[in-house]
């Protein structure tokens, strides 16, 4: 075998035990399905769609992500969603606020929400499924209150601020590219990437090496606030209006998007990039379900299926490795002539001495 050959080899299995690979091949299979089924789908407008529907999963997704690294889950970033819309409403149409400054009392908004669940569930010892579960009527019946529950239409400006293009890539693109680059670099290159994987990895050893626990914890819950509140300017500006029902289901999708991406549960353990194959994952199934006329009812028991396959993968992986492991072991055919070893005993081990002595 040739030097570049070998390199070929150990590249690819470099690859193939990535993070990424698995998601990816999901997905390459579901675009070959796509492409098959309908002739629709790899059409340039319809692609663009599906690109711009991804764009506000794939953003919240990464506050999931990082909430999950760190054995945590938060429930609410569907009802900030529907908060922030209906708060961007109000400010532009009624209170006539700037677009810019609405922009930045958005972020603030998100980022509170999440302080609020940060704090109550790392040093308020509150599991975070429970808290983030009650924050998500607390917020959702906000938005309700904002309006009495009507939606607000005319959001003038906001969709050319958010959705124009640069070189004629509309700026959710640009998004997400630029978004998922920091949270990479973050997690792969600073401390505090470092310290969260090991908050998620082991608590009590991260505790022993000195790390803030309930400090990471928090921070992470506010990076996903924010995240979810830009996500509710973009659907705002996307829809042209603001309603107390936008961003229903968006947080099982972000979390199934870190899962499928190989997130797990436990902590620890998931990369971002993953995560964005995982929310494309998603966003394609439900772009070829509404391709076929699908209804609604079987759009939301198709995703619910994904997110219980990829729970039960994330939940048995480690037990299913384990048995295949164990089985390659078993199968896997020793060398020609080669006996298998004799047992250490003293006999043996005698043996093999008077072997060595020439006895």
């Amino acid at each position: 075998m040739t030097a570049v050959a070998l390199r070929a080899r150990r590249s690819l299995g470099t690859f193939a035990r990535s993070d990424v690979a698995g998601p990816l091949a999901i997905l390459a299979l579901l675009v070959l399905v796509a492409t098959l089924t309908t002739d629709r789908f790899m059409r340039i407008q319809n692609l663009r769609n599906l690109g711009l529907e991804m764009a506000i999963v794939a953003i919240i997704a990464i506050g999931s992500t990082l909430v999950i690294l760190t054995a945590q889950i938060d429930l609410s970033p569907g009802s900030i969603v529907a908060l922030t819309s209906m708060t961007t409403a109000l400010l532009v149409t009624t209170s006539h606020v700037g677009i810019v400054l609405t922009f930045i009392l958005m972020l603030l908004l998100g980022a509170g929400a999440g302080l609020v669940n940060g704090f109550f569930c790392s040093y308020g010892r509150i599991p975070s499924f429970i808290f983030t579960l009650a924050t998500l009527s607390i917020y959702q019946g906000l938005a309700f209150y904002e309006n009495g529950g009507t939606p607000i239409f005319g959001l003038t400006g906001l969709s050319e601020v958010f959705y124009g293009e640069l070189a004629g890539i509309p700026y959710p693109f640009i998004y997400v590219v630029v978004l998922y680059a920091v949270a990479w670099a973050y997690l792969r290159y600073t401390r505090g990437g470092r310290r969260i994987y090991a908050v998620g990895g082991n608590e009590s050893a991260a505790r022993l090496v000195g790390i803030k626990v309930n400090r990471v914890r928090m921070k992470v819950f506010v990076i996903a606030g924010t995240l979810a509140a830009f996500g509710g300017l973009l659907m705002s500006a996307q829809l042209d209006s603001g309603s107390p029902g936008y961003g229903d289901g968006v947080e099982l999708q972000a979390i199934a998007a870190a899962v499928i991406g190989g997130a797990s549960l436990f902590g620890g353990q998931g990369s971002v990039i993953a995560t964005l194959i995982g929310a494309t994952i998603i966003t394609v199934v439900q772009n070829v379900l509404n391709l076929h006329s699908v209804g609604t009812a079987w759009q939301n028991i198709t995703t619910g299926i994904i997110i219980a396959i990829a729970v039960g993968i994330d939940m048995w992986r480690g037990e299913v490795g384990r048995i295949a492991l164990a089985r390659w072991g078993r199968l896997r055919p020793g060398r020609p002539g080669q006996e298998p070893p004799a047992a250490d005993s003293a006999a043996g081990k005698e043996d093999r001495d008077r072997a060595r002595a020439g006895v």
